[in-house]
């Protein structure tokens, strides 16, 4: 009996483990098959335009990511189901074989019962006792035997039942991982479908290097204003604080702390917008169409739709309102030793020296018309003078 309890527990825990495994890997096939319904919305409207569009590429890359996500958490949710499907084999296997044992061994205390049925052989066995010590031990002994008899009927009907539950729990497990199978391989023919179209895209716009490339320097151009920009406030801290005879940046006590509970929020702070998808991500990046060519983010860019409201991702003042040829405006806000850096704005409804609040509105995403009506925010985290990648910071 205590064998079959561990052997139960063992399989509980290993069914609570995978259990969790499971939703684990259905949160990120979620999340990552909401990102594509929104990349598709996303490439429903650019393909309203005609115009060859590097944003478009952009978000088809996007949507292959995701793809390629989905499909990896499939194959694992399938690895893990084959995983459970061997250790219910298992189980029946060696349940059916202690079975085969009890009931053999129910078998023979049964003939042996009916071999000695008679309640007159019962008296006679006590009668014929030496002494009343000895007659007592074999009444033990038969009350014993008769419970061990009834214990074994109990053991047979607990594992056929728990034998039955893995077999209909087997068969279920079976059919789930072929629906998996059969979901990879409809996400595989839309992976090389998407493939096919973004391989088209490039192609076109193949012909237009010379455009990519001019673009290519205006946004160089666009990403060292607001860098400079940025080293403003550094070089104004910087002063600050040598006035007083520290390094980095001065701070309040009201700053030192907003700057602590922003680094207890990290992997937590909220998006820059509601909705969006990253379309370049921090760091050098390979150019998606041009070869050979690499660019540097000091953030990411974050498409998202028309109109779309781009909000404070922590509580924090405002350091800087600031216009940018060919990068529209753009908003500075601090957070103690950190800096939050929100570009290509239309609309801005906040000033410098404002205090704003977590998910507080302070403009809104400008969107190009005669580019295919991109709507792409660009977002830096800055510790001091140090860049960050955002995406460790921000949640999902």
């Amino acid at each position: 009996m205590k064998i079959l309890l561990v052997t139960g527990l063992f399989f509980l825990l290993c069914f609570i483990g995978f259990s969790q495994s499971i939703d684990e890997l259905q949160k990120k096939k979620q999340d990552a098959e909401n990102d594509i319904k929104y990349t598709t919305k996303l490439l429903n409207e650019v393909q309203k335009s005609q115009k060859l569009s590097l944003n478009r590429v952009q978000l088809l890359n996007n949507q292959i990511e995701k793809r390629n996500s989905v499909i990896s958490s499939i194959n694992g949710e399938i690895d893990l189901y084959q995983q459970f499907i061997d250790n219910n084999t298992l189980a029946i296997r060696l349940m059916t074989s202690d079975m085969k044992e009890i009931k053999k061994e129910y078998s023979e205390l049964i003939r042996s019962a009916y071999r000695n049925r008679n309640a007159y052989d019962q008296i006679l066995f006590l009668l014929s006792a030496e002494n009343a010590n000895q007659a007592y031990r074999r009444l033990l002994y038969m009350k014993r035997y008769t419970a061990y008899r009834e214990s074994q009927a109990e053991i047979i009907g607990a594992i056929q039942l728990a034998l039955n539950q893995k077999t209909d729990k087997l068969e279920q497990q079976k059919l789930i991982k072929l629906q998996l199978v059969t979901e990879t391989k409809k996400e595989t023919q839309q992976l090389s479908q998407e493939k096919t179209q973004k391989n088209t895209e490039i192609q076109k716009l193949q012909k237009e290097q010379q455009s990519l490339r001019k673009k290519l320097q205006q946004q160089h151009e666009i990403e060292q204003r607001l860098e400079k920009e940025i080293q403003k406030i550094i070089d104004e801290e910087a002063r600050k604080s040598k006035a007083v005879g520290a390094t980095g940046f001065s701070l309040t006590p009201e700053q030192k702390l907003v700057g602590e509970s922003f680094v207890q929020n990290k992997k937590r702070l909220p998006w820059p917008v509601e909705r969006g998808v990253i379309t370049e991500h921090f760091g050098i990046n390979q150019h998606p169409v041009l070869t050979n060519v690499q660019t540097r983010n000091n953030g990411v860019s974050i498409t998202t739709e028309a109109g779309a409201r781009v909000r404070a991702i922590f509580n924090g003042e405002v350091s800087r309102v600031f216009g940018i040829t060919g990068g529209n405006t753009a908003v500075i806000i601090r957070h103690g030793k950190y800096l939050s850096v929100y570009s290509n704005l239309r609309e801005v409804t906040v000033k410098m020296g404002d205090k704003v609040a977590t998910k507080q509105t302070i403009g809104t995403v400008y969107t190009d018309t005669e580019d295919d009506n991109k709507s792409i925010l660009k977002f830096q985290i800055w510790l001091e003078n140090q860049k960050l990648n955002p995406e460790e910071w921000i949640g999902r």
